[in-house]
């Protein structure tokens, strides 16, 4: 029976995140749960609880840049790295550190006088009237914030979206089957946030938003950072998946794509273990939200609403301390004694894995099948152990999976085992610590075969196992013989790019993973001591307290901007994100540019057509009547001087406004323009030889028909290649490539060649839209007429040159000294203008408002006087 407010769920998961009010449930029931009421809540900032309610969207973060000195992480992950269990006479319960948690030892990579706090939830129930103890518990005793999730929601929220959709997806396997249940089930997806929501919640109970980080680990959470950010818009959030990220093509296929990857661009952060993981998740913000990354200096970075969100490619390694206090227990010794005795004569093979679909148990299996075959000398020699860890989970397809292992130990032991002999070893069952690093101290090579896997840390623990421990100077034994290890590592888990001396198969190919067994025990001992010694110093350099120091530090640097930007959120659900600029941008008011307006006697107000004056979305983008109405009016105040400029081709324009008499037009980003409907078309350039056409186009038109999607337009002074209808990755490619062919062929040609929004387009030198702004203003300072009111809006990259253009004039004393200066961009986004309205219909608003200040202001006296003012 869900509880009262799981049936609001629905709500959130379509975009409301306000609509649940809950702060985590009792074990079963629909009460609302208990609190940590003894759980210090710690607040930086003035107010008071009220006001830090989450229906409020605005930051509450303060503008004062925290101290290093009082720098704190929170680790939030799906699992505490605590052991918990109930006491034998039911009287409380024992808590103790799980030693194998990397949590745990990723501290050892942190600053030591930084605190960690963790929070998570537990591998056990703990019933509600004990949920307040635990919690205490935890916190005294080891810095952990448990999150108690209800019953119902854990068991859709983990069993279900985590392992049923998640887990299969991001292992490349798509739901198309009967057995995999085809349908997206929302419910879960519904208990998903809701989890995620909790988990937010027990993190905003203990957050100084001003000095704490935030790293959230793993696919569990991918949501949180959308609750976290949109509670405060400074906090500093990193991300670590753990597990592999799926192709564009396999993640497309999740109904709620859009809204993980809108929840992760919350983050300041983003960390994969390899490229091919990194490259996968940019593919799809590049595909599915029109976002494309750039490189600086060794840093990929996203930019997302003025904020850059980074990518941090970092593999984690193990823990290289715990591994060598292991490595001399007094059991090891005994353990290892006992292999070597019952493998006398034999060369092991060993194989580490859980007991699951992805890990190639069978297909390794099989290669060592196909070995004994095809290299008959190997029998009765080479032994495969493998070790088979239990998974809690069931299922047709891990029965049908032990089923395949079972049939195949049988047969290739029946086929070539005799007796004190028997080539398959199979041990299903969790060994201990010391058990396991037993048979990798035996071990001749590591066999691993998983057709996906995340990270996969058998082979670097195997290889300083190899290694052991040096022996001490007074050691009355002989000389230590050099160590050796050699890896068979499958090309598709994380661990594989790092470790260049192993012998790297596809799985699925039996006969080359057969071949690869063959050539790591064959090969000379020499050999295998160089692979091993490579493998050694970059596993003992690249631990997991060299991946945490790493990445924190990347974090810090990502986070560097955070105190010195104006920062807000705009959105709903998880199409809620940060808009971060410059402080002296600010939303261009009414009141404030008409009272400049009206004090002004000589103004300039230069106007983009696309995106400014006519919706970008538009399909007919003829002028509106009130744009047409608007242009008029304005034109009408002799003080006015108005120009449309835009990249479009004067025909166009010319035709649109023909009922303008008195608006000025500067097409083709400046390249022609006319003061007035009577006045003939001027060039603004030298270059009126247009040979270089005959050079670029045969390029363009390569390009266009590899290109599937893409065109060229042809303007009488430019030409522009377009792929906005092309495949996003492939069009992106080609657009570079041409950018390189382009500048190639036209090198000693008088033309710029640029790249732009899904464009590539070659003009000539010097024309822009800042070159029309500096024209028209130097001819009203020949005139006598210096402007002292200046207006320029547009929305895309190329009215960038006129923000630009404008910024500077008053240096140049090509206006009044006290000229007013409105640089407006449309949108919320990073600009060189110092004004933003949010869209077309604000733009218009705010000239009809100008254009009413100019009726009011005339008369037809004053009229007369300009008109004879101006002809004198």
């Amino acid at each position: 029976m869900f509880s009262r407010s799981y049936t609001n769920l629905l709500d959130l998961a379509n975009g409301n995140l306000s609509a649940l009010d809950y702060g985590g449930s009792s074990g079963g029931g629909g009460g609302r749960p208990p609190r940590a009421r003894r759980m210090q809540r710690t607040l930086t900032t003035p107010g008071t609880l009220a006001e830090l309610d989450e229906e409020r969207a605005g930051s509450v973060a303060s503008d004062v840049q925290s101290s290093l000195a009082s720098d704190r992480i929170i680790v939030v992950a799906n699992t505490l790295p605590v052991r918990c269990e109930r006491r034998s006479d039911g009287r409380g319960w024992n808590f103790s550190w799980d030693e194998d948690s990397l949590l745990l030892h990723l501290r050892d990579g942190l600053p030591e006088d930084m605190e960690v706090l963790y929070v998570g939830s537990l591998r056990v129930d703990v019933p509600a009237a004990d949920q307040d103890d635990v919690a205490q518990a935890l916190l005294d005793g080891f810095r952990c914030v448990p999150a108690f999730l209800p019953k119902d929601v854990s068991e859709r929220f983990y069993h279900g979206f985590c392992k049923q959709t998640l887990w299969p997806l991001f292992h490349y396997m798509l739901p198309f089957t009967s057995d995999h249940r085809g349908l997206f089930d929302r419910s879960n997806w519904e208990a998903y946030v809701l989890a995620n929501k909790l988990f937010s919640q027990r993190v905003i109970e203990v957050l100084n938003p001003d000095d704490d980080y935030i790293w959230i680990h793993d696919y569990h959470l991918l949501a949180l950072p959308s609750f976290l950010r949109r509670r405060f818009n400074r906090l500093r959030i990193g991300f670590f998946l753990h597990s592999p990220f799926p192709s564009s093509e396999l993640y497309r296929s999740l109904p709620v794509r859009d809204e993980i990857l809108k929840s992760l661009l919350n983050c300041d952060l983003i960390g994969f273990h390899t490229f091919d993981y990194a490259r996968h998740f940019l593919s799809c913000c590049s595909r599915m939200l029109g976002l494309e990354y750039q490189s600086k200096r060794g840093y990929i970075g996203l930019d997302y609403f003025g904020r850059t969100v980074g990518i941090k490619i970092m593999p984690v390694g193990i823990n290289m301390a715990q591994l060598k206090s292991q490595l001399q227990l007094p059991d090891l010794e005994r353990r290892v004694a006992e292999l070597r005795k019952q493998f006398a004569g034999k060369t092991v093979l060993l194989g580490v894995d859980d007991m699951d679909i992805f890990k190639g148990i069978n297909l390794k299996i099989d290669a060592f099948e196909q070995m004994l075959k095809i290299h008959p000398k190997w029998q009765g020699r080479a032994v495969l152990v493998q070790i088979a860890n239990p998974r809690g989970g069931n299922g047709k397809d891990l029965e049908g999976l032990k089923a395949e292992i079972e049939e195949s130990y049988t047969r290739i032991n029946g086929q070539f085992g005799r007796p004190g002999y028997s080539p398959v070893e199979l041990v299903n069952r969790t060994l201990s610590s010391v058990e396991r690093m037993a048979y990798y101290t035996v071990a001749e090579c590591v066999v691993v075969t998983a057709v996906r896997d995340g990270m996969n840390l058998i082979p670097y623990e195997y290889i300083v196992c190899r290694q052991g421990i040096p022996r001490k100077k007074d050691d009355s034994r002989s000389d230590e013989p050099k160590k050796k290890s050699m890896l068979v590592v499958s090309e598709f888990i994380g661990c594989s790019p790092s470790l260049s001396g192993a012998i790297r198969v596809n799985p699925w190919n039996i006969d080359t993973t057969a071949e690869a067994m063959n050539e790591s025990i064959a090969l000379s001992d020499n050999e295998k001591q160089l692979r091993h010694e490579k493998h050694y110093r970059y596993v003992s350099t690249h631990d997991v307290a060299y991946w945490s120091k790493s990445y924190i530090h990347d974090l810090e640097r990502s986070c560097r901007d955070h105190f010195r930007r104006r920062c807000w959120g705009i959105g709903l659900g998880f199409g809620f994100r940060v808009v971060a600029l410059d402080r002296n941008f600010k939303k261009l008011t009414v009141d404030s540019i008409v009272a400049d307006y009206k004090k002004s006697n000589s103004r300039v107000i230069l106007l983009d057509y696309d995106g400014t004056l006519v919706p970008q979305t538009t399909i007919n983008r003829t002028p509106s009547e009130t744009v047409v109405n608007i242009m008029n009016a304005l034109c009408a105040d002799k003080k006015n001087v108005v120009f449309i400029v835009s990249g479009r081709g004067k025909a166009s324009l010319d035709k649109w406004f023909n009922s303008c008499p008195e608006l000025g037009i500067a097409a083709e980003h400046g390249y022609f323009m006319r003061q007035t409907k009577d006045e003939q078309w001027q060039i603004n350039n030298q270059c009126s030889e247009f040979g270089w056409k005959q050079m670029a186009e045969p390029v363009m038109n390569l390009y266009t028909e590899a290109t599937d999607g893409s065109y060229i337009e042809t303007k009488e002074s430019a030409l522009v290649w377009h792929h906005q209808d092309a495949d996003p990755g492939f069009g992106s490619a080609q657009a570079k490539e041409m950018l390189d062919h382009l500048e190639s062929v036209l090198a000693n040609e008088p033309v710029s060649v640029k790249s732009g929004q899904q464009i590539v387009e070659v003009k000539p030198q010097g024309v822009n839209k800042g070159f029309v702004a500096d024209k028209i203003l130097s001819m009203l300072t020949e005139n006598k007429r210096q402007a002292d009111f200046v207006l320029c809006i547009g929305d895309d990259r190329s009215d960038e040159d006129m923000f630009e253009g404008i910024a500077d004039i008053m240096k140049r004393s090509i206006v009044d000294p006290q000229t007013s200066l409105y640089a407006c961009t449309v949108g919320q986004k990073p600009s060189k203008a110092k004004y933003y309205l949010d869209d077309t219909n604000e733009v218009l608003n705010m000239l009809e408002a100008l254009a009413d200040a100019s009726e009011d202001v005339s008369s037809p006296e004053e009229s007369e006087i300009l008109s004879a003012s101006e002809e004198a």
